[in-house]
Parts: C-alpha cells; structure tokens; sequence
C-alpha cells in the first residue's frame, strides 16, 4: 500500500497519467498532478483529493515551483512518475522538423527536467523515481523516429541516474510499453490510416493494445515495490532480451520491404493531414 506516501505525476491530465494518479489514491498516496491542462487536471484532483499544478515539462521553472508547492502543502515527495510524453506525425523527408525536435525536448528533455526539480526531495525520503520509456527504446518503426529516439534516451539516462543515486537511498525505474489504449494513440490511428495498418501486423506483444487500467496498475505496482524495469505486458520484457535482433540487419531487411510501399503512403497521409499532432496535444 501507499499510506501516507506522496506522489508526484507529470502528464496527469488524462491517460495513464490521470489513471495512474486514480489508483494511486485508492491505494492510500496523496497525488500531485502535473500537466497543461487546467480543468482536467483540476477535476482529477478532485477526484483523488489531491493537488495539481500547471506545469509545463520543458519549463524548468514551472517544474520547479510545482515540485516546491508540493513540499510547501505536503512536506515531502516519495515517488515521481515522470509521465508526460507526445507523439509527432511524419517522416524526416515528410515531417516538421520542430516537431520532431519539440518532441525530444518534452519526451527526453522533460523526464530530465522532472528528475532536476524533484530529486532533492527523492534524496530526502529515499524515494522511488519511475521514467515512463517504451518498448520504442529497443524496437524501430518507420514514423516513429523521433518517438524512438526521445525513449530510448529516457531509458539510458534512467539508467546511468540509477546508478548515480542509488548511493543516496533512492531507486530509479523505466517503464516500458507496448501500445496503451490513449487518446495519443487513437489519435495517431485517426490521424494516419497506414500507420494503424502497420499497427496491426506488427507480432505478439509488440502489436498488443494494452488498457489504460491495466498500464496504471503495473505503474503502481512498480511504486509500491520500487521496480527496476517495468513492461505492460510483461512480455515486452523478452522483446527487450533480443534488441540486437530486433535492431539487427534482418529486422532491417523485413520492416524495410514493407516500408518501401508503406512509407510513401504514410507520408502523403500527413502532408494530407496538414499538422505535425493529435487533437489531444502536442505541447504548447
């Protein structure tokens, strides 16, 4: 259980954010929220008798003072999910460029900022610190380039910061998923007709679309019990086991045969779609 225990959740608002924060609260934590989304935000907090800030993950300054509000109200912070994340649409011959790189900065950049504003906190009550990954830090997919790119880095700096505050009496996780059942990804299935296809040939678990529930679940387990690697599902974990397969020449000659026709539809989908993200956000 987490009696007494303070969570802090950045990418609150809605997902496995607002989910993660739910259950959370049912287990006995005091939620903190996080996010850009003020009403929504504001009605989970609500909901699971917390608090919430507006936050902004790629503004060190917003961070900062929701990470000090949360001392100020509650004393302490115990454990951070550092949640938020986006998805861009494109191709680097077929994208916007700053959205691509807009997308490193909240998805890599804003875990690294998450960690800086809240890790002196950790250290105080030898805390837990979970970095929402993805199964795209160890695989590849035409589209994804960016998105594989901003997690696997979340995933190697969680690593190295594992190491270098496991001295300090806090515990360090990355999280790992294949893909959850969110607005982003329903959105990126709306938005690019070829990407939904390529969804569903890809193999067991890979191709799998796991429930919003069943990823907070495996999230809060992972507090309760500081976890060092997290994977929704769990065989995601054997994925991981053979990167240098799945990474290797004779994935390359496999997903390159069905890109050479599925990538020029792609991209003529987006430059259809005549925007770089979702309907349900992109940063501001």
């Amino acid at each position: 259980m987490l009696d007494g225990k303070v969570v802090f959740i950045t990418g609150a608002a809605r997902g496995i954010g607002a989910h993660t924060a739910r259950l959370a609260a049912a287990r006995g934590a005091t939620v903190v929220l996080a996010g850009l989304e003020p009403e929504r935000l504001a009605a989970v907090a609500a909901e699971t008798g917390g608090a919430w800030f507006e936050a902004d993950v790629t503004d060190q300054s917003s961070l900062n003072r929701a990470a000090a509000g949360t001392v100020e109200r509650y004393g302490r912070i115990d454990a951070v999910v550092a949640n938020a994340g986006i998805f861009p649409r494109g191709t680097i011959a077929a994208g916007d460029i700053e959205a691509m790189t807009h997308t490193v900065q909240v998805n890599l950049v804003g875990v690294m900022r998450t960690v800086a504003a809240t890790v002196d906190h950790l250290i105080a009550s030898h805390g837990y610190c979970l970095l929402v990954s993805s199964a795209a830090a160890f695989t590849a997919l035409p589209g994804m380039a960016a998105y594989c790119a901003s997690k696997a880095g979340v995933e190697q700096f969680g690593n190295a910061i594992r190491l270098e505050l496991r001295h300090r009496g806090v515990r360090v996780g990355t999280a790992h998923m294949s893909f959850v059942d969110t607005d982003m990804v329903r959105d990126v299935q709306e938005d690019m007709p070829e990407f939904r296809e390529t969804l569903h040939k890809l193999p067991w678990p890979l191709g799998t679309l796991t429930s919003v529930e069943t990823c907070a679940r495996a999230f809060v387990d992972a507090i309760e019990r500081r976890r060092r690697k997290v994977y929704v599902p769990r065989a995601i974990g054997a994925v991981q086991a053979i990167r240098s397969v799945m990474l290797s020449p004779l994935s390359d000659a496999i997903v390159g045969h069905s890109a050479r026709t599925g990538v020029p539809r792609m991209e003529e989908q987006v430059r259809a779609l005549g925007r770089a993200f979702g309907r349900h956000g992109g940063g501001r």
